[in-house]
Formats: C-alpha cells, structure tokens, sequence
C-alpha cells in the first residue's frame, strides 16, 4: 500500500455479513491504513473489530466528519496527513454516494493523492438492477422534499422523466417509508411500475417491483426499512 493515497472503503449496510459483501482482499487493506475519516466513530470502531478482533485501533488516527464539519477544517486535516495512507469510510455501504465522503475525495484531489474506490455493496446501484429498470440512462435523487407538496410536484415529475426512459432513483429515512410510499400511490398513475427494494443484502431483503395499481391492492409497510425507490 503507498502512502499518499485515499482509500474509499466500503463497509457492510446493516448485518456484518463481510463473507457476501465485502472482498477478502479490502478487509486485509483495512490494517494498513493510518488515518480514518468517518462519521461515527463508534460504529466504526466496532465494524473494524468485526473485520478484525486484534485490529490495533489505538494505534490509528480518527477524524469525525459531519454537517457541522467546516470545508477548511477537513482541507486542513487532509493537508496535514497528506502524505499518509488514509481510509474514507461512511455508515453504510460505498461512501461518497449521499454522503459527505465526497468532500473528502474532491480535497484529496486538489492535494494530487491518489484516490482509490474499493469493490462493496452500493445499494443504488443494487436496486437499480434488481428493479428491471432502464439502467443505460437513470438519475440518483437522493431524498425528495420534506414538505408534502413539494414532495408531489417532484414525484410527478419523477414520473414524467421516468416514462421518457429516465430511470429515476431517490430514497427516504426509514421512519417516513410509509409516508413516501401513500404519495407514490396516490399521485402517480395506476399503470406506473414501482421498485422498492428494502434492506439490501440484509437477511429481510425485499425487493418488489409492480404496478402502482398492483402496489395498491396491499398494504404495504415499510416503515423502519432501509428503503431505495426506483420508478
């Protein structure tokens, strides 16, 4: 492993199943790197223990990123541990995708580091082509309005870019799944197909893909699911 290099490393999204979804090879990577950039840290040091029951956390260095992490403060840090290996790693699975990660790669750039993403389950992509859809030309929307009428207009036109051959993909906090999913089912025409595929490559993996019309003829819940949506 060189130094000077940000590793982009993918973690399990929920049970530490690591035998299905995270290679041998990144698990091995994980002992070498010197500087953690991370969300929590508590959940990661409990995830590199998993990885490894001896793995010598105290003998590595952890920054805390979060929405209250200033663009200079993380320039900074980068800057200063430029010239080591440092491990990107978000809450669940591939970080950088809805998840402040991003900035940590697009600092490592402008620092010349070497940016590597690591092979880990990426549960847009794995909605994505479990759900049927269009997967040459799809969109990541992240998470839609909060305001409930907001929220429409957007799903509307989620819908009206979907039948145009958009594959349109945006998620929810587990708690407003159900909220979420009566809007689908009330403003988007009968004939619409929707996917939701919930808790990705968990053991309670359920991925579903039907009419708006079928959707409607069950109640569904989700509530408290890791959802990913896909018209």
């Amino acid at each position: 492993m060189s130094k000077g290099t940000l590793y982009l490393l993918p973690i399990t999204m929920g049970e530490y199943n690591m035998e299905n979804t995270i290679p041998r090879g990144v698990q091995e990577l994980m002992d070498s790197v010197d500087i953690f950039v991370v969300e929590n840290l508590k959940t990661t040091r409990r995830y590199l223990r998993k990885v490894n029951s001896t793995y010598p956390i105290d003998d590595k260095e952890f920054f805390n990123i979060d929405k209250r992490t200033s663009r200079k403060e993380l320039s900074q840090f980068i800057h200063q541990h430029k010239d080591k290996t440092i491990g990107v790693m978000s809450e669940a699975g591939c970080p950088g995708i809805a998840d402040p990660g991003a900035d940590v790669v697009e600092i490592a750039h402008e620092l010349k580091l070497a940016v590597k993403p690591l092979v880990g389950p990426s549960s847009i992509l794995l909605a994505l082509i479990a759900s049927g859809k269009n997967g040459q030309n799809f969109t990541f929307n992240g998470y839609l309005p909060k305001d409930r009428s907001d929220r429409i207009k957007t799903l509307k036109n989620l819908e009206r870019l979907s039948r145009s051959g958009n594959t349109q993909i945006f998620m929810e906090t587990p708690f407003r799944n159900n909220h979420m999913i009566e809007d689908i089912l009330t403003h988007c025409d009968n004939s619409m197909k929707l996917c939701i595929a919930a808790n990705i490559t968990l053991s309670n993996e359920k991925i579903c893909n039907k009419t708006i019309n079928e959707w409607k003829k069950e109640s569904p819940d989700y509530h408290k699911d890791y959802c990913i949506f896909v018209l």
